[in-house]
């Protein structure tokens, strides 16, 4: 799996890193997503396909 991320897309709300904080966090200085881990191991996927499903502005993509 790989992740990518749309930081125009991001509105900021923080259910990504919410969801898969291994996967994902927010800037400090202007909240928006910040991609810890392109590639997440086997053990984080599902809750990186959760995060991208719950992205209200479908900042998230996935590629299987």
């Amino acid at each position: 799996m790989r992740v990518s991320v749309d930081q125009d897309r991001c509105v900021g709300s923080g259910q990504c890193a919410q969801t898969s904080e291994e996967v994902f966090d927010q800037s400090e200085e202007d909240g928006l997503v910040v991609l810890l881990a392109e590639s997440p191991s086997t053990a984080h996927r599902e809750t990186v396909r959760r995060a991208a499903a719950q992205c209200p502005v479908s900042a998230i993509s996935l590629v299987e």
